[in-house]
């Protein structure tokens, strides 16, 4: 299907041009003559882009972009502004009210069509539902690794080797960096009063740690600790921010993913306070295979610490092993050299009490 555009022009000549070159490209265009009609087409079509020149009676781009900024529906479509003015005060001014791009009249066609083309990946990339999934990141780090913002950060970044039980960072230490995991397994954890410890978080290649803090701009609320061999890439703090505050794609994204951690730590609280010990052993497997097993296979083997696996189940680790004893003598998994096989993966899902 082809891609639907949102043409707001009030130049009759300048306005049927670039749909001629536009929909002789392969794209579907829909117009509008001044702003009020382009709200209120965008409102209705719910458009994969929006082109809009600056300088319009009635409402300019501006207030255009502004109201449909504060559209739910409209909110997310990338906007380019169509402007005869190359002042870095309009640049900044657009910028400023969340456009993504300027093209500048005149220009050339090959231009307007690979700004078309840039914008309308860079949206498809987000238009994923990062929030839905406990394990978004991976799909995340995915999506934005081909972003040049990125590409930049982490040039001449060199990864630091882990081994298992290294630390990465102490809770309460001061966050200096966000940290980006090229392979192996990561747990932040705290400890309570009683000196027990709680898992807070899994993580594999792909996933940052630390960011959440950094954002709330708070030192670290939790420890982490390579669970095996790890290589981690460290981005500076100031570097990250910029990339966060400025790019509007990954801000939304991040956004997207905090929204749908925070469901996943409500379920997970919930188990916790009404489900049995054996359901909790077996969603904290389920988890496991979530986020480390290929999603094609039914089943996974993993090597995880009894005390690590107490820990994210929030009970004993007596009370972990005696389920892990039932489930082995039911078929369920299979327990060798400290390595847990799980047969099944639904079946453990679905399991009831």
């Amino acid at each position: 299907m082809s891609k639907k555009i949102l043409l707001i022009e009030d130049n009759v000549d300048m306005r049927d041009n670039i749909q001629e070159i536009l929909e002789l490209s392969g794209y579907n265009v829909l117009t509008a003559s001044n702003g009020k009609n382009g709200v209120k087409s965008a409102i209705e079509s719910i458009p994969d882009l929006i082109i809009c020149d600056v300088m319009m009676p009635e409402m300019d781009g501006y207030e255009t972009l502004y109201l449909l900024s504060k559209n739910e529906k409209t909110k997310h479509i990338p906007f380019i502004f169509l402007t005869a003015k190359a002042e870095k005060t309009d640049f900044r001014k657009g910028m400023n009210l969340g456009a993504d791009d300027y093209l500048t009249k005149p220009f050339e066609e090959m231009e307007l069509l690979k700004v078309v083309e840039t914008r309308l990946e860079r949206s498809e990339a987000f238009r994923h539902n990062f929030e839905n999934s406990g394990v978004g990141l991976n799909s995340f780090i995915d999506k934005v690794s081909s972003l040049n913002e990125l590409k930049e950060i982490s040039r001449n970044k060199k990864s630091k080797h882990y081994k298992k039980k290294d630390i990465l960072f102490h809770e309460g230490d001061f966050i200096g960096n966000v940290f980006l995991i090229e392979k192996g397994k990561v747990k932040t954890y705290r400890i309570n009063d009683d000196g027990k410890e709680y898992i807070t978080g899994l993580y594999a290649a792909g996933d940052f740690i630390g960011y959440k803090a950094l954002i709330e701009g708070s030192d670290h609320v939790d420890s982490a600790m390579a669970m095996e061999e790890t290589e981690v890439y460290r981005l500076n703090r100031d570097e990250f921010l910029k990339l966060l505050y400025e790019n509007k794609e990954i801000s939304q994204a991040f956004i997207k993913m905090l929204s749908g951690n925070l469901i996943e730590k409500e379920k997970e609280l919930v188990n916790l306070a009404y489900n049995s010990v054996r359901k909790r052993v077996a969603d904290g497997l389920v988890q496991l295979a979530d986020k480390y097993a290929d999603s094609n296979e039914e089943s996974f083997s993993i090597t995880i610490q009894r005390d690590d696996l107490a820990s994210i189940v929030g009970t004993s680790t007596e009370s972990v092993i005696r389920v892990l004893s039932d489930f082995k003598s039911e078929k369920l998994i299979e327990i060798k050299a400290g390595a847990i096989t799980v047969f099944n993966v639904n079946k453990l899902r679905n399991l009831r009490f």
